[in-house]
């Protein structure tokens, strides 16, 4: 190989080295660049994560705002609101107030064990039935079930008492009633698959509207109220008053004969 055969590869090869360092600057400069608009995309996305939480942290909840919302009372229904709910015959001359929260674990006990008995009494014409809804069980969890349950029995007692009735008996069952620490009856699709239990209420577009609307959310609240409020001296559930006073002493009535004697030594009352 001549010198200057030498010289000139010498030459290209410091250029292709030359070339070859400005496009690795290049190629380091543009993935600064990225890493640099990444950091700033996430510091800006964060920003706007807390922004959107605080924002929302001082948002009144959905439910809150319901207690000062229209409310609409469902049909059969009375008193201011439509918070009074009493079922059974005219010629019954006694009244037994119930009060009960979707989610009472006791609630559901005592409908699996005296529910029958009750309703039998309540057809019979032996008393007439006051209906109290309570959601006190919501606010140890932060919970939306009890109210959201609420609301869907309003849907119920829309379209009839007997499917109000039959409603809440499939609530508490043993098949459908969650444990209370989980709060499935905040699902509007899980209170509509419960509804479909009960023939007044199987694949009624009008009371499943009702339901994932929230119709009746209002309601729900001002019934809610309605237990807080109450004169009764019943502070959980279920609670049970004749005559103004609290059957049995105010203790839980969890079996028939333990109901059949509270409500026999009431009438007498």
């Amino acid at each position: 190989m001549s010198k200057r055969n030498s010289q000139a590869a010498k030459t290209q090869a410091r250029e292709r080295l030359r070339q070859e360092r400005e496009r690795q600057a290049k190629r380091d400069k543009a993935r600064r660049q990225v890493i640099v608009a990444a950091s700033v995309v996430a510091v800006l996305a964060a920003a706007g994560g807390i922004g959107y939480a605080v924002v929302q942290a001082n948002k009144p909840g959905y439910w809150e705002g319901m207690k000062t919302a229209k409310v609409v009372a469902p049909a059969h229904t009375t008193g201011t609101n439509g918070t009074t709910v009493v079922i059974g015959k005219d010629s019954a001359k006694k009244t037994l107030k119930m009060y009960e929260d979707p989610r009472c674990p006791v609630c559901a006990q005592f409908e699996e064990s005296v529910g029958t008995t009750l309703k039998k009494d309540i057809d019979d014409g032996k008393f007439k039935y006051q209906y109290v809804g309570a959601t006190f069980i919501d606010d140890k969890d932060n919970g939306q079930g009890s109210k959201n349950a609420l609301s869907a029995l309003g849907a119920a007692l829309n379209v009839s008492d007997e499917a109000f009735l039959e409603y809440k008996s499939a609530l508490y069952s043993t098949k459908w009633h969650p444990d209370e620490t989980v709060d499935k009856f905040k699902d509007d699709n899980y209170l509509i698959q419960v509804a479909d239990t009960v023939p007044a209420l199987k694949g009624n577009a009008q009371f499943q509207n009702a339901v994932k609307k929230g119709t009746y959310d209002a309601w729900a609240m001002a019934m809610s109220k309605t237990f807080d409020n109450n004169k009764d001296g019943v502070t959980g559930t279920p609670g049970f008053v004749m005559n103004g006073k609290q059957l049995n002493g105010g203790k839980v009535i969890l079996t028939v004969p333990d109901f059949n004697n509270a409500i026999d030594a009431a009438m007498k009352g």
